[in-house]
């Protein structure tokens, strides 16, 4: 009765929490599940971390140039370690995931070669940087041209028409782990080994690039276990544990890495400049918090899931789907629902919960966006937060919650908005059997 009035203080109706309430009472295997995996990744951070001998001293600040900056190097050598790879770069200059994919593609191609992806078409923002929609600087204005393979329509790979996209000219196929602004499945570890395993048999010096934003501790391996040449992501989402204030990694081969270093600098300087801002304890802590944070996201989406599946909304993956992500999409159906989703969101946050969100012009996207977020971090998505275009089918993708409490939180307050807007039947919530 504690709990249920502390909801009631919050502005969640007995019937909104009661449904909650039996939702999560079907659900505590699958959160057992969860569990076991952040215990592995737990362990797998603490070994890297041990293993490259993390000491105070890597949390001193550097300035200038940053030459010798112990810190960085250090914590460069342990996401290469966790990770399973040859090198790393994780820098907080890189400012999100879409910078370390642009450095990454930047670094690794040049005029005359040509991008591969065989998952469809990437995240909206990706799209300027390749090219795709016009922008000024793109890899297009540089000479490197772009193919894309679509997934069959039942979601499966069109093995037949990546094989026959690959040509002399392919240098480097990308792969978007998650499912950003789509309503497909996010892909497994196992789907992405086989597309590597394939794609390296037909040409065995193709770079593969995966795009691991959102999916990293997911599941207890990484798409670079199974020879992804580079994995990239953004700090403020997953890896930062909701810690990190900025920055991004690539983790991967020495050759590609050292690319990428001299991209983010300049040739000839490459990782040896770049001072660490004074964030060196932020980013070691917010990975050795990494793996519980993420656990709490997951048991958040599946939450979600199951919530607004039974409500009768479509919902991607739906309730019982292994998770290869921590974005859980919803099909509202219309502008209205979509709207009132993100403000229950919003009015969860601990920051800034009095706020509206309304749908705006971003840049990056070629739709209207509503984004809710009342983050201590600005973007971060490990955070509680909901964003969506504001087109068809009108699905809302939510993400985050560094606790599962807080996300819990957040899912029942989008169901009271949209109850309160007579989006959903208060009768029909009081009646769904579970």
């Amino acid at each position: 009765m504690f709990t249920e009035n502390s909801y009631r203080e919050m502005g969640i109706s007995n019937e909104v929490f009661e449904f909650g309430e039996k939702i999560l009472a079907g659900l505590e295997t699958r959160f057992k599940e969860i569990d076991k995996t952040a215990e592995v990744n737990q362990l797998k951070v603490i070994r890297a971390m041990q293993k490259e001998k993390v000491s105070a001293a890597c949390f001193y600040e550097s300035t200038g140039y940053g030459y010798d900056d112990l810190g960085r190097d250090t914590l460069e050598r342990v996401y290469a370690t966790c990770f399973n790879t040859e090198d790393a770069l994780v820098r907080p200059q890189i400012t999100c995931g879409t910078h370390a994919l642009a450095l990454a593609l930047s670094a690794n191609l040049l005029p005359g070669d040509e991008l591969l992806s065989p998952v469809g078409i990437p995240y909206d923002t990706l799209q300027g940087v390749i090219g795709i929609r016009s922008s000024p600087g793109s890899l297009a204005e540089y000479g490197v041209t772009y193919r894309q393979v679509d997934l069959l329509p039942d979601g499966g790979f069109d093995w037949d028409g990546i094989k026959n996209a690959i040509n002399e000219k392919t240098k480097m196929v990308t792969i978007q782990r998650s499912k950003g602004y789509q309503t497909r499945e996010s892909f497994s570890v196992e789907k992405i080994a086989k597309i590597i395993k394939f794609v390296k048999e037909i040409k065995p010096d193709i770079i593969c690039m995966v795009d691991n934003c959102y999916g990293e501790f997911v599941e207890s391996l990484e798409p670079s276990d199974f020879g992804a040449d580079m994995i990239v992501g953004s700090l403020i989402k997953n890896l930062g544990g909701g810690l990190a204030p900025s920055g991004g990694y690539i983790c991967g081969t020495r050759e590609c890495i050292e690319r990428c270093g001299y991209r983010l600098t300049a040739p000839g300087l490459g990782k040896e400049v770049g001072t660490n801002m004074g964030m060196m304890r932020q980013l070691y802590q917010g990975l050795f918090l990494a793996p519980t944070v993420v656990a709490g996201a997951l048991k958040g989406a599946i939450f979600a899931a199951n919530i607004y599946e039974k409500l009768g909304f479509k919902v991607v993956p739906n309730g019982k789907e292994s998770r290869h992500d921590i974005i859980q999409a919803v099909e509202l159906g219309t502008p209205d629902g979509v709207i009132a989703f993100c403000e229950g969101i919003q009015a969860a946050a601990p920051v800034d919960s009095f706020a509206s969100p309304v749908p705006g012009d971003m840049p990056g996207y070629d739709s209207q966006v509503i984004m809710a977020a009342g983050a201590f971090v600005q973007g971060s998505s490990i955070e509680l937060s909901a964003d969506a275009p504001l087109r068809e089918p009108y699905a809302v993708y939510f993400q985050g919650g560094i606790t599962w409490y807080h996300a819990k939180l957040g899912i029942l307050m989008s169901v009271q908005k949209m109850a309160d807007k007579k989006l959903i039947d208060i009768e029909k919530i009081k009646n769904t059997e579970v």
